[in-house]
């Protein structure tokens, strides 16, 4: 699984759309499985499945309803269709409800059903675009697990989200991209190690004291780069931990700010996050600069 980080509009739907044919490249070249996605988009499209932001089932059908209504498009042998239906309702535990219209559903059910259906032709190639956004902790552990035992069963997943927990517990190798571009990649943890062995955070009572904060520090002896602001907490990554928080307190103390907490950690995704982008994640759905946020239901298939 590769996890695609970035903040909104940062590229990552529009990335999708790309790779899955709906939205035509202005330049540049990307193939999916050895095809290219503008000059063979029909064989794209046969080895890939999406699941996208928001759930595109047809609410008016029942959930065997709208798997067999995929399989008929994905042009499966009559006899297959109900058959790998059935397959997947138990697959992604909605057996009970099979014969229930969609519009019954919770969000985590939906999303479910969503999964499935981009899998009744069995894509080796699956594109999940912030499948878990909206959805409740439960929901989310749910899929969570669905979406680990795709991956052992031999699916490729690319994965786009901004719950930075999400990628590091599912993702093999990670890309932030930031502008369209990407900024970095690794896996989990050679993307936390480029910001030393511990993070120190110094909380204030406002963010006007911690901007004050923010440039009293500057570049702080024994940090491994310049501290990070995230809105009243100040982050230093640091190799001396100890003797970077004395440091801190020193200095503030010095300049008469008052500290409202402080404490040591090991470094986050977050953390790596803010330091590459400027910003920390933002959870919540795409922004209208992002050309590719929130594709037409008809078109997420």
């Amino acid at each position: 699984m590769l996890g695609l980080l970035g903040p909104n509009g940062a590229g990552k739907t529009t990335i999708v759309r790309v790779l899955t044919t709906t939205l035509t490249p202005d330049e540049g070249t990307a193939t999916v499985l050895g095809h290219d996605v503008v000059h063979h988009a029909d064989a794209v499209r046969k080895v890939i499945g999406l699941a996208g932001q928001y759930a595109a089932v047809d609410e008016l059908l029942t959930g065997q309803e709208n798997l067999e209504m995929i399989g008929r498009l994905a042009h499966l042998p009559s006899r297959v269709v109900a058959r790998r239906a059935g397959e997947l309702l138990e697959q992604f535990d909605l057996t009970d409800a099979g014969d229930r219209q969609a519009k019954t559903y919770s969000g985590g059910m939906r999303r479910r059903l969503d999964l499935a259906a981009a899998l009744v032709h069995r894509p080796p190639v699956l594109f999940l675009d912030e499948p878990t956004t909206g959805l409740d902790p439960k929901s989310r552990n749910d899929l969570w697990g669905v979406i680990r035992q795709l991956v052992a069963d031999g699916t490729t997943l690319l994965l786009t989200t901004q719950y930075l927990e999400e990628a590091d517990l599912l993702a093999d190798n990670i890309v932030v991209i930031d502008h369209g571009r990407a900024i970095a990649q690794g896996t989990s943890a050679e993307l936390k190690r480029q910001l030393g062995a511990t993070v120190l955070e110094t909380d204030f009572d406002d963010e006007r004291l911690a901007a004050s904060a923010l440039e009293h520090l500057g570049d702080l002896a024994g940090s491994e780069g310049r501290p990070e602001r995230d809105g009243s907490t100040v982050r230093v990554a640091t190799t001396d931990g100890p003797a970077t928080a004395m440091a801190v307190l020193r200095t503030l103390d010095a300049a008469d700010i008052t500290v409202a907490g402080l404490a040591l950690r090991e470094p986050s995704l977050d953390d790596v996050f803010l330091s590459l982008t400027g910003r920390p994640a933002e959870a919540g759905g795409p922004t209208p600069d992002d050309p590719g946020a929130a594709p037409e239901p008809e078109a997420q298939r």
